[in-house]
């Protein structure tokens, strides 16, 4: 029977969201989370000249046979479980094992993906966004991934107006046991008067836009889902993530060229879901900001009523609305 594989956190709500969908259209469904193996799902696949990859995947409750897997929904699973007992070089060494094994055969899987892990991994580099952005005809604002803090004088002298520093990578780190995040912030004169810090990694800078509000733009499949964010705060306006309490929401419309080049930039990333997020200026000029490929979106629904899980519970199954 066509069944759907589904490798996400068990504890994902979002993702109950698109498995209800699913079931509820009369799909099957075989869920599992990469953290579950190998000591609760157990892998036997096979491949030979006459036929490509078979075999199964089973829990205590299910089983699914490789060869009825006609798609494939991919959001940010777990790393592996391996039992206590292992030392730290044997850990490391099941851990690759378990990759190259369990996660080999799925990505060889010959079927509908929302999205390949090969093209999201690819899709998370932000200097590739960009340039993927720019080639596809959007607006992207002038930016500078430097280490050098010579490189930022001379940015900030070719800049007429404020600018902007963000993280090059996730936003999220863990420091005393706690998560933290790292948001976008204005450059002022004190941090210009002391740079010492700039030559110890990558650092992205970026001119600030002036907006009138922004777009969460969620794409699944060739649909296209564009959400107004309305900050109600200073911190929000300059990084709404940092205030989602001050937060409105309104459906929107993306302009003919938007749509153009966001569907061509899915193409050339090869994604099939992608959360995009844009500025609107007060003149309604779009700027292409970052496209997330396992950004979030459930809240987005939850707020303006966009049929986001359905969305991706079509695109998995082949259908078009």
């Amino acid at each position: 029977m066509s069944t759907v594989l589904v490798i996400a956190a068990r504890d994902d709500w979002p993702t109950d969201r698109v498995v209800k969908a699913l079931t509820d259209g009369g799909a099957e469904v075989f869920r599992m989370d990469t953290a579950e193996f190998p000591q609760e799902v157990t892998l036997a696949g096979r491949i030979d000249a006459r036929r490509g990859w078979s075999g199964g995947l089973t829990t205590a409750h299910r089983a699914v046979d490789l060869a009825d897997v006609s798609a494939v929904y991919y959001r940010a699973p777990n790393p592996f479980s391996l039992p206590a007992t292992m030392s730290e070089p044997e850990n490391l060494f099941a851990a690759a094992q378990a990759r190259a094994g369990l996660g080999g055969i799925i990505t060889a899987l010959d079927c509908r993906w929302v999205s390949h892990p090969a093209a999201m991994s690819r899709a998370e580099y932000k200097p590739l966004q960009l340039a993927t952005a720019r080639t596809s005809g959007l607006t992207v604002p002038p930016t500078l991934i430097t280490n050098s803090p010579d490189a930022v004088r001379a940015f900030v002298g070719d800049i007429t107006g404020p600018i902007v520093c963000k993280p090059v990578a996730t936003p999220v780190l863990i420091e005393d046991d706690q998560f933290k995040a790292v948001y976008t912030r204005r450059v002022t004169e004190d941090d210009l008067a002391d740079l010492r810090g700039i030559s110890t990694t990558a650092h992205l800078f970026q001119a600030w836009v002036d907006k009138a509000y922004e777009v969460r733009l969620t794409v699944v499949g060739d649909r296209l889902f564009p959400a107004e964010v309305h900050a109600g705060s200073d911190a929000a306006h300059t990084d709404w993530r940092s205030d989602y309490r001050s937060l409105t929401y309104r459906t929107g419309t993306a302009p003919p060229n938007v749509v153009e080049g966001v569907r061509r930039y899915m193409d050339r990333l090869d994604l099939r879901f992608a959360a995009f997020d844009f500025v609107v200026s007060p003149d309604g000029v779009w700027t292409y900001l970052e496209a997330n490929p396992c950004g979030q979106w459930d809240w987005i629904e939850h707020a303006t009523g966009l049929p986001i899980a359905q969305a991706i519970a079509d695109e998995l199954q082949g259908v078009s609305r």
